[in-house]
């Protein structure tokens, strides 16, 4: 018997020995979720006041909420990145919309056969129409799920306000129409209509369908679009305009390149009967005219007695034509969002309207020392004696006669790397070039965004905030915007003026640094 017993006891510590080697291994091949430690006195590429990925992947911000004094924000995340994987919903909690706390994995991948959850939105059913509580948090999300990698949508519930979720079933809510593209459900409570309205990304049109229980949907109508691609991350809101005017807007994310517009958010302003979207004007305009500024969510205020003011905003930072090129992956990280900002809609002459943008005013509480310079006149190039790589630089802008007035930022000593920011008042347009700095775009297609503008006023107001990797450019109050990914080198911090082909004077001249958040 001893002999028995002995020869059991070997083979249960060699049994230990192997699986021990075993988990150790599997340990080492997997991507930890924690990036490299940088060594004392790293210089970092991590932005300063941009909210970034904890660590490996993030991209698609979904439609933040408000609860109890708190933003919560979701986003797609993955910790297998680069190995691919697919993503998850990460969670993140503010109250000012500038400073985040990480609260992990809320909507986990690979739970059913249904997949990675990706892009969605998250409602609370305040009147529990969906039976799983009072103020249940519901999420529907697309999932490529398990017939045939169709695109479907699925729904998720929490109990415990938005910690965790819960799969409704493994079966999709809303099945594949028989179209190959089929995801990103936004969906609203219809107050004027007394239902739950949700728009859905159908290749290049928009659907829109009703519910009453955020189960069960039909479809009611359908918006298309030409020479826009393939559309993603629909947006359906009403907003009041600053006469007064209730307006619906219909938002998506698309690719105008091909015929010269940008890749960001399109956006129409109409009216809405609760079942059809009809547009004030054929053609889109566009929250952004940067080149990264993608997936873009608005929401509400929450703390706004008056809903309907204006509506925040936020998008990736980044662009599928150069997702994986960006110095921040040897710090074990690539992702990054635009600064939150306010937009409110505006009426102009002849019965239109436009979203103006301005950065969130909580990034006014990260000022730090201020230059301020009262008046510059310049004929050629100035440089200013200060230097920075954080912060925000305001200005009015003069001329008369000159062609090409502007900023030239992250710039060298030598002059020779710079970022410029301007005006081509003899081609009407506002620009951002980062052709003479390192950028994403190897191929360097994409290097001078461009957006109309009305030079004959001969003057601009221009904001323009700086972080580690980007650069987002508010022209006047805001109709225009470029928001850009940009790569300095970290000792570039000068700043010049410039003005091409006559004088130009730049008024109230501010630069602050700005602290991290």
């Amino acid at each position: 018997m001893k002999a028995i017993d002995n020869k059991k006891l070997l083979w249960a510590v060699i049994a230990l020995v192997v699986l021990s080697l075993l988990e150790f291994y599997s340990l080492i091949q997997q991507p930890t979720n924690n990036p490299p430690k940088k060594k004392e006195n790293e210089q970092s590429h991590r932005a300063a006041y941009h909210f970034t990925a904890p660590d490996h992947w993030k991209n698609d911000p979904q439609r933040p909420i408000y609860v109890n004094g708190k933003y919560h924000y979701y986003y797609l995340y993955n910790k297998d990145y680069p190995k691919g994987n697919g993503t998850e919903w990460r969670h993140a909690v503010s109250e000012d919309l500038v400073h985040w706390k990480d609260k992990g994995v809320a909507i986990p991948k690979y739970t059913n056969e249904n997949g990675d959850p990706w892009s969605g939105s998250i409602v609370i059913d305040k009147k529990n129409t969906a039976g799983f509580g009072k103020n249940a948090w519901i999420a529907i999300l697309t999932q490529p799920s398990k017939d045939g990698s169709k695109q479907e949508q699925f729904l998720w519930y929490s109990t415990d306000n938005g910690k965790t979720f819960k799969s409704y079933s493994d079966m999709p809510i809303m099945t594949n129409p028989g179209t190959k593209d089929f995801r990103d459900p936004k969906i609203i409570w219809d107050t004027q209509h007394n239902k739950w309205i949700m728009t859905i990304a159908e290749g290049n049109k928009i659907g829109v369908y009703e519910s009453d229980n955020l189960k069960d949907w039909k479809y009611t109508s359908g918006f298309s679009t030409e020479n826009l691609g393939v559309l993603e991350c629909p947006d359906l809101y009403m907003i009041r305009a600053d006469d007064g005017t209730m307006k619906w807007v219909l938002g998506v994310s698309a690719n105008g390149s091909t015929i010269g517009e940008p890749n960001t958010y399109a956006y129409w302003t109409g009216s809405f009967d609760g079942n059809t979207f009809a547009p004030d004007q054929e053609k889109p305009q566009w929250l952004d005219h940067g080149f990264d500024w993608y997936g873009g969510v608005t929401f509400e205020d929450g703390a706004a007695s008056d809903p309907y003011e204006k509506r925040y905003a936020l998008a990736w930072m980044n662009n599928w034509a150069y997702p994986h090129n960006t110095p921040t992956l040897k710090e074990g990280f690539n992702g990054m969002d635009s600064v939150t900002r306010e937009i409110k809609l505006i009426s102009r002459d002849g019965g239109a309207y436009y979203l103006a943008s301005q950065p969130v005013k909580a990034l006014e509480d990260l000022k730090g020392e201020t230059k301020t310079y009262e008046k510059i006149e310049v004929d050629g190039s100035k440089t200013l004696d200060v230097k920075a790589d954080v912060y925000q630089l305001e200005t009015d802008i003069n001329w008369k006669e000159a062609k090409n007035i502007g900023l030239r930022l992250r710039e060298s000593d030598d002059k020779k790397r710079h970022i410029d920011v301007g005006i081509n008042a003899a081609d009407q347009y506002s620009y951002v070039n980062r052709s003479f700095t390192d950028h994403p775009d190897k191929e360097n297609k994409f290097t001078e965004s461009k957006a109309p503008f009305d030079a004959a006023k001969k003057k601009v107001h221009l904001k323009v905030i700086v972080d580690k990797t980007s650069i987002e450019v508010f022209v006047d109050d805001g109709k225009a915007v470029h928001s850009n990914l940009v790569y300095p080198r970290f000792e570039d911090e000068g700043i010049s003026l410039f003005s091409d082909d006559g004088n130009a004077t730049f008024h109230n001249l501010k630069v602050s640094h700005l602290k991290g958040n």
